[in-house]
């Protein structure tokens, strides 16, 4: 039997039996290969080990699983992993980035059966989306805070009603009148996911003055200094722009990040930037900031 056939069938029953207990010699053994040189075969073909390969795909099926509000220890056991600990440290490895981050804007479709027959290349509506990156200093932000939840996809919900809400009712107007602002670029901010109760803070904001005085109304935050890899969304018309800007976020934790040298800098956050390229209903842009260190090797 062709070789390539066979390791065919060894990526996709490494899927059917993702939560199984899996191994070097059992799937030799369906290979009715020898370890050694199924390991040698497996390697050329797919690029990665036998069970680094079996780790990425139960990293990935586990991805899938963040959105569905089940607990992170829970998923963790699942697939393979008997702490909430190691399964951290190998999401992170594998995704430069924590799972309660990943959740928060990655909400992936159940992993594509693998296949040995096509590359793809991954594209964002025609276009390969490649970052500029910037440093930027602290900032001070002023605005309206949303307390939601990734479970079960609340975010993808209460996100665009709270923009919707902002819009409408005169708090958009209210905010850009105030003589403390520094810049009317309008922030969207996600804040790190409370672990007991799985609520995080997602704040609509803009920039203010320094020593500027903001009445109680309103919720100030301070973002820390940073290295931020931005990425502009491609241009589209406002019907599309929510389901662009989540193709991008999508794009940046499933492809880039794990591909890119960089990891989710700790103890920062992440935001969009709207600006006078959102104005408009056709050509709408909007830049996204993830903070980033170089990646570092994890024990």
């Amino acid at each position: 039997m062709n070789t390539t056939v066979i390791v065919q069938d060894i990526l996709e029953y490494v899927d059917e039996h993702i939560t199984d207990e899996l191994s070097v010699d059992l799937l030799a053994a369906r290979a009715g290969f020898s370890p050694w040189h199924f390991c040698r075969v497996f390697q050329w073909s797919v690029g990665y080990s036998v069970m680094s390969y079996v780790r990425n795909r139960r990293l990935a099926f586990a991805a899938h699983e963040l959105s569905s509000g089940r607990r992170i220890l829970d998923i963790s056991c699942e697939y393979g992993f008997e702490t909430h600990s190691g399964f951290s440290k190998a999401f992170r490895r594998h995704f430069g980035c924590s799972p309660e981050t990943y959740r928060l804007h990655a909400h992936s479709d159940k992993p594509l059966p693998p296949s040995l027959l096509c590359t793809q290349k991954y594209l964002i509506g025609g276009i390969v989306l490649e970052p500029k990156f910037v440093v930027l200093p602290a900032l001070k932000l002023a605005g309206f805070v949303l307390k939601t939840t990734s479970a079960a996809g609340e975010n993808r919900k209460s996100i665009p009603a709270f923009w919707s809400a902002y819009i409408s009712d005169g708090r958009m107007e209210n905010l850009h009148a105030e003589s403390f602002v520094q810049k009317h670029d309008e922030y969207g901010v996600c804040f790190p996911e409370n672990q007991d109760s799985g609520e995080f803070e997602y704040v609509i904001a803009v920039e203010i003055k320094e020593n500027a005085v903001v009445p109680e109304e309103y919720y100030v935050c301070e973002l820390p200094p940073a290295n931020y890899a931005v990425f502009s969304t491609p241009p589209c018309d406002a019907a599309s722009f929510p389901s662009t800007i989540q193709g991008v976020w999508q794009y940046i934790f499933d492809e880039w990040l794990p591909k890119s040298g960089y990891e989710y800098a700790p103890d920062c956050v992440d935001f969009e930037l709207y600006d006078d390229r959102c104005m408009s209903d056709t050509g709408k842009v909007c830049d996204i900031y993830i903070p980033l260190v170089k990646k570092q090797t994890h024990p």
